[in-house]
């Protein structure tokens, strides 16, 4: 019998290709549950974590729990919160309009909002769409805590940030903000004549065929609706209660992984727009200076260890998501996490770079350096904006701190070159003209340090209060109908929960006054004529908010 070899030698070659994938596969799939195990267990909160290469999966798992107290395993099938990665809908939605010819992106946004208070300002929707409006984001006003409880309708919640001033000229810097997209949400029920959640629904969900993904509510039946949690210095906790009318066209879809690469298959195949469209998204933009951002329209621009990846990451109460795509390998991770807490984005970015065949480097891979190597890099550096990061040793460690942040650990590669815990953001000291300088690489993009001469933060001194002085502090404060702050003692230590926040640690300065770590605030206690608590005030961000002893 005569053989084809041209035929059995292709045939050779695509089983051998089967055998390496499959082998490859297995082994990716080793790894990433290694990584992951690490970080959730049968204790703790969980994740839903998916990896497909040519839009087909080749790993999904769940880690960890969907429900804490009633001992459910965390699976693919749960349904989270995907916060601001409901960006890219609302995004695409818009591009949907604009191919449509009902709207273009250079529209002004009083051609749809003819009411809303410009202030004598050119806002477009291209604006709102990069985050370049200067529009006041909600999100960062004192009474989005207070009524987080509070259902609103998208005009009621653009009441609430409209007449506020603004913090720049339109397109002349950039400031992710949430006010825009519940414009843009808005807008689209305009133009659209629908409901946000029913365009949603009719013109994404219906026709990609996402079959487990909802506009969020907190009253509907939710099937697999994995339940969210905040950590707390004693623990894990439920998260606190947000209406999902605030996060609206912003945060507030909920999905499965599955079901978000059904959506990145229909983005990559132009589906539900075209490719002209999509680039206008994927591809960053520009201020009016020509200074160049990552951020385009619902993505942004990043890097994984060299490779191209268009983004987009999520928070939101209970919840942390992130999805990487990188084009040139055709890679999608998605992680959905049912906690507030971690760091969900350096977990997607590892598994993309172990997708990829280039792993980060690890913490235990860092070297031993003299406190001679270390001291070269101490000293605080200024980056555009006016932002300062202070770089201090302690005990043979080096720790970076933004000012007004958490002072975090670095760990040296080289001499030159560390990486904070997690492996996805770097620094790269270097000298310039005698100057220290410093590069800091986060998902890809850098930014450049000048060392300055600033010194850093004083650490505040704390005082240690007796137990029964503690005590007098213990109760509820109200420091609006919706929002209040509960204190309490355990272990000679005082804490505080904010509604809708984690709790934390208060530190004594003096009797009836504490200060924070993990932010710059602080709580004043005052006492009546008798000499027993009445109220607190909180100081942050240059407000003073009272709140009276309830309970």
């Amino acid at each position: 019998m005569k053989t084809n070899q041209p035929i059995l030698k292709a045939l050779l070659v695509s089983l051998c290709f089967i055998f390496t994938f499959s082998t490859t596969a297995q082994n990716l799939s080793a790894e990433i549950d290694a990584y992951v195990n690490e970080q959730y267990n049968s204790e703790t909160p969980g994740a839903s974590i998916l990896v497909a290469k040519d839009g087909k999966v080749i790993y999904k798992n769940g880690f960890g729990m969907a429900n804490l107290e009633v001992d459910v395993k965390a699976a693919p099938k749960h349904v989270f919160e995907i916060g601001s990665i409901t960006k890219q809908f609302t995004a695409v939605s818009i591009l949907m309009l604009e191919e449509q010819g009902k709207l273009s992106v250079n529209d002004e946004i009083t051609k749809y909002i003819p009411d809303y208070p410009t202030q004598g300002k050119t806002i477009t929707i291209h604006h709102l769409l990069n985050h370049t409006s200067g529009i006041k984001s909600y999100t960062n006003m004192p009474s989005f805590m207070t009524e987080a409880r509070t259902d609103m309708t998208p005009t009621e919640l653009i009441d609430k940030f409209k007449n506020e001033p603004m913090e720049f000229d339109p397109g002349t810097a950039f400031n992710y903000n949430n006010s825009g997209y519940v414009l843009l949400g808005y807008i689209i029920e305009v133009i659209s004549e629908q409901s946000y959640a029913d365009f949603i629904q009719t013109n994404i969900f219906d026709k990609v065929g996402m079959t487990n993904s909802y506009y969020g509510s907190m009253t509907k039946l939710i099937p697999n609706r994995a339940s969210g949690y905040s950590e707390a210095d004693s623990g894990y906790q439920n998260a606190n209660y947000l209406s999902l009318t605030l996060p609206y066209a912003a945060g507030s879809i909920m999905s499965t992984t599955e079901d978000l690469l059904k959506w990145q298959n229909a983005i990559s195949a132009n589906v539900l727009i075209k490719r002209s469209s999509l680039e206008k998204a994927i591809n960053g933009s520009q201020l009016n200076s020509g200074e160049a951002i990552p951020y385009g329209y619902g993505w942004i621009k990043g890097n994984v260890n060299g490779s191209r990846t268009v983004e987009h990451s999520g928070g939101i109460f209970g919840y942390s998501t992130n999805g990487i795509f990188l084009p040139e390998e055709n890679v999608y991770v998605i992680g959905l996490s049912n906690c507030d807490c971690g760091n969900i984005g350096a977990t997607v970015s590892n598994i993309a770079a172990m997708a990829i065949g280039k792993p980060f480097q690890k913490i235990e891979d860092a070297i031993s350096l003299s406190e001679k190597q270390l001291s070269k890099w101490v000293g605080a550096y200024q980056y555009d904006g006016g932002i300062v990061r202070h770089i201090t040793l302690k005990d043979n460690q080096l720790y970076s701190q933004r000012e007004g942040s958490t002072n975090l650990k670095i760990y040296p590669m080289t001499e030159t070159n560390f990486i904070f815990d997690g492996g996805d953001t770097s620094y790269d000291f270097y000298t310039e003209n005698g100057e220290r300088m410093v590069k800091m690489t986060a998902n890809g993009n850098a930014i450049t340090g000048k060392g300055i001469d600033k010194a850093p933060p004083a650490q505040r001194e704390e005082i240690t209060l007796a137990p029964e002085v503690l005590a007098n502090y213990i109760g509820t404060y109200e420091l609006q109908p919706t929002f209040h702050i509960t204190v309490s003692v355990r272990d000679n230590k005082i804490y505080a929960v904010a509604t809708g926040q984690s709790e934390v640690e208060l530190f004594a300065s003096e009797k009836d006054k504490f200060f924070l770590k993990v932010v710059p605030a602080e709580i004043h206690f005052k006492r009546n004529d008798k000499g027993n608590i009445e109220s607190l005030t909180l100081h942050q961000g240059g407000q003073q908010v009272p709140g009276k002893k309830v309970d």
